[in-house]
C-alpha cells in the first residue's frame, strides 16, 4: 500500500466534498494517506481525516463580482503564514512522513513540493480541464481562458498525471490527462429526486441584485441559502446552511439558480434539476461552466429578469434535455486511481520516469 499526501483546495467547498469521496476510497484500499488542506477545505475535513492546515489563497467577491484589489491585499496579509506552513508541511509531512506521491486538488504547497522532492504527482480536479483539455468559448473571452490557463499551470506545476473531472466533452492534448464523470458525494448518489413547487437559490451573501430580481417573480416560491439567516420575506425564504437540509431542497427543486460552481452544477445535472447558472464576474471557469451547461440544452445563464423569465418559461425543455444525462457514479475514477497507485506506486513512477506511457 501506498504513502499518500492529498492537498486538498480549500476555497469553498466543492473541493473538500470531491476529496471525501477520493479520501474515503484511498483508505478503504489500505493506503496512509495525509490531508494539507486550508479554510473552508480544512473546516469540512478535519473531524474526519488526518488535516494539517495551511495558508491559502482566497477570492473576495462582492454581488457575484470578484474583487481584485480587496483579493490580491487579502492574500498578501496571508504571506507570512504561507511561509511558515510551507516550511512546516515540508518537514512534517514530506520529510518525516515520507509519501510516495501526492495527490492535489488545486492545493499548490502540496504540488511545488512534490516537484522538489521528486515525487510523482496526480491532480484531481475539475480545473485541469482549461489545461489540457480543448473547449470553445466567445472570442471576448479568449484573455480570460490565457490567463486562467496560465495560473493553473503556476499552482499545479508539471503533473505526471491528470484525472479531470468534466460534464461536458473535449479533446485531450497529451496522454497522461484522462477524462472522468464529476465525482458526487455519496449523499447525492443515494438520492431520489422529487421535483416540487419551490426553486432552489444557492448564492454568495451580498448578491442583493438578484435578490430584488427574485422578488419580482411573486408567483414563484424561492428557498435561498448562501445569507446563514432564518427567515421570510415575501416569496424568499431564507435558510440556514445545513448539508442534509440542502439536499432535501435540492432533491424535491424543480429548478436551481444559483452561481456557476462545478460541484452544485454537476448535482442538478445527476439529479435531473434544471439549472439557471450566474457565472461569477471575472471568474473564467464558471463563465465556462455555464456556457456549456447552456449549449448542451441542460439550463441556461443570463443576467436579469428577462432571462430568468426565459429559462422558467423552458423548463420543460431542459427537463427533457437532462433525462438523457449520464447518471454515473464514481467507480470509472476510483478504479483508475487503483492502477495508479497499486504495488505501492509503481505503475505511477514507471509514468514519472517515462511520461510517454499512457495507462492502460
Amino acid at each position: 500500500m501506498a504513502k499518500i499526501v492529498y492537498g486538498v483546495s480549500g476555497e469553498g467547498s466543492g473541493h473538500s466534498s470531491r476529496a471525501r469521496e477520493i479520501l474515503r476510497y484511498l483508505l478503504a484500499q489500505g493506503h496512509e494517506v495525509r490531508v494539507v488542506s486550508y479554510d473552508r477545505g480544512y473546516r469540512n475535513l478535519k473531524d474526519d481525516f488526518d488535516v494539517t492546515e495551511v495558508a491559502g489563497l482566497k477570492i473576495v467577491s462582492k454581488n457575484n463580482k470578484v474583487s481584485p484589489l480587496i483579493t490580491l491585499l487579502e492574500n498578501l496579509r496571508s504571506v507570512p503564514d504561507g511561509i511558515k506552513s510551507f516550511r512546516r508541511v515540508r518537514k512534517t509531512l514530506f520529510k518525516q512522513f515520507a509519501p510516495d506521491c501526492v495527490i492535489t486538488d488545486f492545493e499548490p504547497t502540496t504540488a511545488y513540493l512534490a516537484n522538489y522532492y521528486g515525487l510523482p504527482l496526480i491532480t484531481i480536479d475539475n480545473q485541469h480541464r482549461m489545461r489540457y483539455m480543448t473547449y470553445e468559448f466567445e472570442e471576448q473571452h479568449r484573455k480570460d481562458a490565457i490567463v486562467t490557463e496560465a495560473i493553473i499551470r503556476a499552482m499545479v506545476p508539471r503533473p505526471t498525471v491528470s484525472l479531470i473531472t468534466s460534464f461536458h466533452e473535449g479533446e485531450l492534448r497529451n496522454n497522461t490527462s484522462y477524462v472522468f464523470p464529476p465525482i458526487l458525494r455519496s449523499e447525492v448518489l443515494a438520492l431520489k429526486p422529487e421535483p416540487g413547487a419551490n426553486i432552489l437559490v444557492y448564492v454568495t451573501s451580498g448578491y442583493e441584485s438578484l435578490l430584488s430580481t427574485l422578488a419580482g417573480f411573486t408567483r414563484e416560491q424561492f428557498v435561498v441559502y448562501g445569507y446563514n439567516k432564518g427567515e421570510r420575506h415575501g416569496n424568499l425564504l431564507y435558510k440556514s446552511f445545513s448539508s442534509d437540509g440542502f439536499l432535501e431542497d435540492l432533491r424535491r427543486a424543480k429548478a436551481v439558480v444559483a452561481t456557476a460552481g462545478f460541484t452544485l452544477m454537476t448535482e442538478s445535472l445527476y439529479l435531473g434539476v434544471p439549472m439557471f447558472a450566474l457565472p461569477m464576474k471575472g471568474q473564467f471557469e464558471q463563465i465556462l461552466n455555464a456556457s456549456m451547461l447552456d449549449k448542451l440544452g441542460y439550463g441556461a445563464t443570463g443576467d436579469g429578469t428577462r432571462d430568468l423569465a426565459a429559462f422558467l418559461y423552458q423548463l420543460p425543455d431542459y427537463r427533457v434535455a437532462l433525462s438523457s444525462y449520464p447518471r454515473l457514479g464514481n467507480e470509472q475514477i476510483t478504479t483508475f486511481l487503483g492502477k495508479l497507485l497499486q504495488d505501492d506506486c509503481r505503475y505511477l513512477r514507471e509514468i514519472y520516469t517515462q511520461p510517454d506511457l499512457a495507462v492502460q
